[in-house]
């Protein structure tokens, strides 16, 4: 098996199943450009597939049969095209080809793009289930893969719909994008030789999506590379916001109002802010595209601490789509080097602040393992108070890892170009914080404040008050 980076354990999951003694099927989803079917294809490199089919965006019915003909055609090496009518004929072909294979080793079928050959009215699904649930799941020598970018048809008739093929995935594989170190991993294979706050940059950027890191040119640098991938006229990922979510989500408009409502509110919101911000009906629809984009990691659900009503608070945490609302969005094709021009503007600094606290969020458990207690259960939370008219002190917190031992870690993030200093001014802003949470919780657990920031703090008379520190090395 040709060797790829990172996904170590979806590899391992998927050479269990091939070898199991058993019938399996094992679903593959994430976001677009995520590496789903590079993924798979690498997997199986060495042994290939028994048959491998792909649904085409937006085409009819006729169009998606025709393509599974023509794969038939290849894969069993057929002299003659094969027309089918509907679906059911077109499985029925494929059982047919399958009966009179002479492999005896697990039959690798691969469906990718699943969700595209659901046209309406074309009772795919049903088709679907008669194959599986009639068929291949008895014999126990078939392994069907079934993988698509329209995560919200997965998760609805794979994970939720009632019908046949609930719960028939003997797995379910999200595959989600690079870490911070994989990132590192594949921009050296790229050969960049970056350092690692210029890495963090690009993950702020693009996140650790295979497919945009892959358009980056080492010959170049990172401010051109970003000018010529986003803001230059008909750049390399020019319109890749509209294709994101188009593929992803059917009755996209909705979820695209939900991201951009969240994309100008740091905190976060709730369901009711977002409904009433985004101007949205109260229905189902909302709760079911809420999660939708949390399972897809478009958005963060979590809690502020201390707060009484289990209300979820809603964060933007796709690192592509939060720059895509905040630079892309106005500014492609009005600056070729836009990127290049706002490098030290407040515009830039306020979004790097914000972006590097999702970084953070992201790779929590490297953080936890900083701070010695990657094995210590914790809950994960921010916390927020206005400053009251009887004189309570207002602040805001964005991490809170509150844990088992009694401890509280109140998390200050920093991304700074240098070793950061903290001056009096701020060294009294950080004891504010704490001296406010501590006031309004009411908690008799251990403060313990922390400092995450990009190359550490200098010493001096008001550093003393931070008693533990992370550095961007540590999310590596």
């Amino acid at each position: 098996m040709a060797q790829i980076v990172g996904r170590k354990q979806e590899l391992k999951e998927l050479v269990r199943l091939q070898n199991s003694d058993e019938s399996e099927m094992v679903v593959v989803y994430g976001r677009r450009r995520v590496g789903k079917t590079f993924l798979i294809n690498r997997a199986f490199a060495d042994t290939g597939f028994t048959f491998k089919v792909t649904g085409l965006y937006h085409q009819k019915m006729k169009m998606q049969l025709d393509t599974f003909s023509l794969a038939l055609k290849d894969y069993f090496r057929m002299t003659d095209n094969i027309k089918f009518n509907t679906w059911l004929e077109a499985f029925d072909a494929l059982k047919q080809s399958l009966i009179k294979s002479n492999d005896t080793e697990k039959k690798v079928l691969f469906f990718d793009e699943l969700p595209w050959f659901d046209t309406k009215g074309s009772n795919f699904l049903a088709a679907l289930e008669w194959f599986w649930n009639g068929w291949a799941s008895a014999r126990g020598d078939i392994m069907m893969i079934v993988c698509g970018s329209a995560t919200n048809w997965i998760i609805n008739k794979f994970f939720k719909h009632k019908g046949g093929l609930y719960n028939r995935a003997g797995s379910k594989i999200f595959l989600k994008p690079f870490t911070l170190n994989e990132t590192e991993e594949y921009l050296i294979k790229q050969g960049f030789e970056l350092e690692r706050y210029d890495i963090a940059q690009i993950y702020m950027i693009m996140g650790g999506i295979p497919y945009y890191l892959k358009q980056l040119d080492p010959r170049i640098t990172l401010s051109a590379n970003i000018d010529e991938c986003f803001f230059k006229k008909n750049g390399k990922l020019w319109d890749e916001f509209e294709n994101l979510f188009e593929t992803l989500f059917s009755s996209s408009d909705m979820y695209i109002k939900i991201v951009q409502t969240l994309a100008g509110k740091q905190i976060g919101l709730t369901r009711e802010e977002i409904i009433s911000a985004a101007k949205l009906s109260d229905n189902g629809k909302i709760s079911r595209a809420l999660s939708d984009l949390e399972k897809c990691g478009f958005i963060r659900a979590y809690n502020y601490y201390g707060r009484k009503t289990k209300s979820k608070t809603y964060q933007l945490a796709d690192f592509y789509t939060l720059f895509y609302f905040r630079f892309i969005k106005d500014n492609y094709g009005n600056d070729d080097h836009f990127w290049a021009h706002i490098l030290d503007t407040p515009k830039k600094n306020n979004w790097a602040g914000y972006s590097f606290e999702q970084l953070i969020k992201t790779h929590i458990e490297q953080v936890k393992r900083a701070l010695g207690i990657g094995f210590t259960l914790s809950e994960l939370s921010s916390w927020y108070a206005q400053q009251t008219k009887d004189g309570s002190r207002g602040a805001q917190i964005d991490l809170v890892i509150d844990r088992r031992d009694r401890a509280i870690n109140i998390c200050e993030a920093k991304f700074y170009s240098s070793i950061f200093t903290i001056d009096k001014e701020y060294a009294l802003n950080l004891r504010n914080k704490v001296d406010a949470f501590r006031e309004a919780t009411a908690t008799k657990k251990t403060l313990v404040p922390t400092m995450i920031t990009t190359f550490g703090i200098k010493q001096n008379t008001y550093s003393n008050f931070i008693q533990q520190q992370v550095t961007i090395d540590d999310l590596f």
